[in-house]
């Protein structure tokens, strides 16, 4: 599995899905909305912490940084 989130994205994603599990846990929102907020923080907690996302693979996405050439 290639990684294909990279850059900024990947802390924004981690931390996106902190407060999503955490306002999902804690903010006493009908049961609809708890249920939402806490699958999507945790699709986003886990694809900012193994950085890869199957729906950029599907968009042809990457954000991950080019591998640059070392100079000798």
């Amino acid at each position: 599995m290639t990684s294909n989130v990279g850059g900024i994205e990947r802390p924004i994603r981690i931390l996106l899905g902190i407060g999503l599990l955490g306002i999902g846990a804690f903010a006493g929102l009908p049961m609809e909305v708890t249920a939402v907020a806490l699958v999507l923080g945790t699709v986003a907690l886990v694809t900012g912490a193994i950085g890869y996302c199957p729906l950029w693979t599907l968009f042809n996405i990457n954000t991950c940084p080019a591998d640059t050439p070392r100079k000798p």
